[in-house]
């Protein structure tokens, strides 16, 4: 019975923005680019494939003097567009690189 009633709180405790605040779009020379942000030369938008075959779409913020990179990982109810602006902020003011991501997860029914 928990079972069930974790995977009913959980359907309704996440929303994540459902169109997402940004769209992720292929420049010239493939490279790609997140509209509805304010695009910057140190960042990278990047795509990553999961064992599962799910694509992952991250953002890499490089700082020159960084020594160190942190792994930003959130999970559902987040939107990358939303954390883009923080992402960047961290990565100044930590001096660090950040590699960025938001992982929705599926809740499955039984």
């Amino acid at each position: 019975m928990g079972g069930v009633t974790s995977s009913m709180a959980a359907k309704f405790a996440f929303f994540p923005p459902n169109p997402p605040s940004y769209t992720v779009v292929e420049g010239d020379g493939g490279r790609l680019s997140m509209t509805g942000v304010v695009e910057r030369e140190n960042v990278d938008v990047l795509k990553v494939k999961t064992k599962r075959g799910t694509e992952i779409v991250t953002v890499f913020v490089k700082n020159p003097t960084a020594l160190t990179t942190v792994l930003y990982s959130h999970g559902n109810a987040a939107d990358l567009g939303q954390l883009y602006e923080l992402f960047c902020e961290l990565s100044v003011h930590l001096r660090v690189n950040l590699l960025g991501l938001v992982t929705q997860f599926r809740v499955h029914s039984s």
